[in-house]
């Protein structure tokens, strides 16, 4: 018969372990990524990550078997969220633990950003500081949804794909800082590249907004600027 302090020690990672094999496939990270901007239809993390929609189902339903996130039925679509904030800590810890110890973390982006204009490291408190202040404007390039569900208070909200239409509503004379959902979202890279290529002078903003709110940054939450 085994001991009840192992009985209880061995169930007790058991339950821990449930955690870590959720979040065991590079997919499920991502999707947890994406969660943490905010709700998404199953039909648009499919989309976002790369997968059929059967695929992120799949997915999703083993992150929503570990309680990591939630879903609910709103009309013909299946509304997923995280199951709290702590989520979202949880993945932002795990990122920076990676970004710590695996070195091949640094190795990529820097093979992916290396000779791109407007990349380069900047000074983070200088930056914050003018983007506090409002000495710069602000571009939120992720969807709207995600504009709404928390963003940088000042923030225009310009998504990629409306980028080049919208050009004329920036400043020539001002300093254009863009941002999307955090060091390894790609959609800030590319409005920095149109920018740049139009003759803006813009740089980006590596962190997103879970960066940002566990700096202690203020948050805004709301309609479209």
């Amino acid at each position: 018969m085994k001991n009840p302090n192992r009985a209880f020690k061995d169930a007790i990672y058991e339950q821990f372990a449930r955690v870590g094999k959720a979040v065991s496939s590079p997919k499920r990270l991502e999707l947890l990524d994406l969660l943490c901007q905010g709700p998404r239809t199953v039909e648009v993390l499919a989309k976002e990550s790369g997968l059929t929609i059967a695929n992120a189902s799949q997915h999703l339903q083993v992150l929503r078997a570990a309680r990591l996130v939630e879903a609910e039925k709103e009309g013909l679509h299946v509304i997923y969220r995280l199951a709290d904030q702590t989520v979202c800590e949880f993945f932002r810890a795990m990122r920076i633990l990676a970004e710590s110890r695996l070195a091949e973390v640094e190795q990529i982006k820097r093979r992916f950003l290396e000779g791109r204009e407007g990349m380069e490291p900047v000074d983070r408190e200088a930056l914050l500081k003018l983007v506090r202040e409002g000495g710069v404007t602000v571009l939120d390039v992720r969807p709207v949804e995600e504009y709404k569900a928390g963003h940088i208070p000042g923030a225009l909200s310009l998504p990629l794909k409306e980028l080049q239409l919208r050009l004329s509503e920036l400043p020539r004379d001002q300093e254009i800082v863009a941002y999307c959902r955090g060091p390894y979202c790609v959609l800030s890279v590319q409005a920095i590249e149109i920018l740049r290529a139009k003759g803006f002078n813009a740089i980006r903003l590596e962190e997103g907004i879970q960066d940002l709110r566990a700096l202690g940054f203020p948050i805004a939450m709301g309609e479209e600027a």
